[in-house]
């Protein structure tokens, strides 16, 4: 039981970490319970132009230079996040383990490097727990070609995302009391079930 949690949804494209975000959202409307939902990149203003700039087809930035563009849309939203930690509950599709997985584990940027810009940034907000959404290369694929608009990470090698999906699951087997699974190969409706369920044990 936590008091008004941070919750994230973390995943690799066509997981249905955002699907099942959006979701849960609405059913915590319904039920009139207060929260607040972002995303990464993104959230705030500024976050949403950094993220523009991040996901362009067009962009072709070096692994150092998308790990800081993805800690200065964090650090945009801080402010967001200091207000309404422990007020609401707060929902957010990506968060630190996306920057390990990705950055780290995908890309191979030094992960003290990570730790330590974000542990300046955040401080002492702390994330509850985490919907890790697993989902296999047929579903993925399948997925993505059926999005009318792909951003540069929805074009990577299916290389990469095994090795990110890797690094996620690495993260998940350090602290699977902080972990809830969703395999996301499974019926939509069995997922949503099982997240909700969850978060009435966790709220």
């Amino acid at each position: 039981m936590y008091k008004k949690p941070v919750i994230v949804f973390e995943g690799i494209e066509g997981s249905g970490k955002s699907f099942h975000l959006s979701r849960l959202s609405k059913y915590l409307k319904r039920k009139k319970i207060d929260h607040i939902k972002i995303r990464e990149p993104g959230g705030s203003k500024n976050s949403e132009k950094i993220r523009n700039l991040i996901l362009n087809k067009n962009s072709s930035f070096n692994k150092n230079t998308d790990l800081f563009l993805y800690s200065a849309a964090r650090s945009e939203n801080v402010d967001l996040l200091k207000k309404n930690f422990r007020k609401k509950i707060i929902l957010i599709d990506r968060f630190l383990d996306s920057t390990i997985a990705y950055q780290h584990f995908g890309l191979g940027v030094n992960l003290n490097l990570i730790r330590l810009i974000n542990n300046h940034l955040l401080k002492d907000i702390k994330i509850d727990f985490t919907f890790l959404n697993i989902v296999n290369k047929k579903n993925m694929v399948k997925r993505l070609r059926s999005r009318r608009l792909l951003n540069r990470y929805d074009n990577f090698n299916f290389n990469f995302y095994k090795k990110v999906q890797k690094g996620y699951l690495n993260l998940y087997k350090k602290n699977k009391k902080k972990y809830q699974l969703v395999d996301s190969n499974l019926d939509i409706e069995h997922n949503h079930t099982l997240i909700v369920q969850k978060i009435e044990k966790l709220i």
